[in-house]
């Protein structure tokens, strides 16, 4: 089962990775307005999640790759728990209320535990 769980996450990182290349609009504005450099930051965390995605994927590289998508997937939750504090529940957007903000930290929570788990396993 880890097996499966690794090559999943290696893929989700890559895929996520790449897609901060193909939309980065979307990531832009994920990035929390006080951190500022928003292009520079979408294009390097893109370029963190393809390589830790390769990383994971390959077998000598598992336990390494997972432990630095934890770490990488822990450096986002600045930006959720900034979307926490800007929430409204006047939004129009669901992400934007509190529940659509919670919900993003719980999720990014639940994505570190997911690397934890392969990293552990490789082990």
């Amino acid at each position: 089962m880890h097996v499966i769980a690794s090559v999943a996450l290696a893929m989700f990182l890559a895929g996520t990775g790449v897609a901060h290349f193909l939309a980065p609009g979307y990531f832009r504005m994920l990035v929390p307005a006080w951190l500022g450099r928003e292009r520079l930051i979408v294009a390097v965390s893109g370029a963190a999640e393809v390589v830790v995605g390769a990383l994971v994927l390959v077998p000598s590289g598992r336990q390494v790759g997972a432990w630095s998508a934890a770490v990488l997937i822990a450096c986002y939750l600045v930006s959720h728990v900034d979307a926490l504090r800007r929430a409204r529940p006047d939004r129009p957007k669901l992400l934007e209320r509190p529940v659509g903000a919670v919900a993003r930290l719980a999720v990014n929570v639940l994505y570190i535990a997911w690397a934890v788990a392969v990293a552990r396993s490789a082990a």
